[in-house]
């Protein structure tokens, strides 16, 4: 399971990195990467909120959208059997 944090109604990924002894965020969703450091939970709040706003004001001046978007697909992969199941029962009117 992975720490998560909501951030500015944002999504971060929460890990420890032990080499550097701090605290390491990552937004998730985003057109780019927007990660941030801290030694604490507060630490994270307030560091991760200035990331994303820079994050944020740089695709705006770029012209480019910050988050991403999903495109209305879904992919899954089934059992051939329980498939064709499907797509039958998909045509009865």
């Amino acid at each position: 399971m992975k720490n998560m944090m909501i951030i500015d109604g944002q999504r971060a990924v929460i890990e420890y990195d032990p080499d550097i002894e701090l605290f390491r965020g990552e937004f998730v969703g985003l057109n780019g990467s927007a990660d941030f450091y801290a030694k604490d939970i507060a630490g994270l709040k307030q560091e991760g909120a200035t990331s994303l706003k820079v994050f944020v004001q740089i695709c705006e001046e770029e012209g480019v959208a910050p988050f991403k978007r999903g495109s209305g697909k879904f992919m899954l992969r089934l059992d051939p059997a329980l498939h064709q199941a499907a797509t039958a029962a998909s045509c009865v009117e």
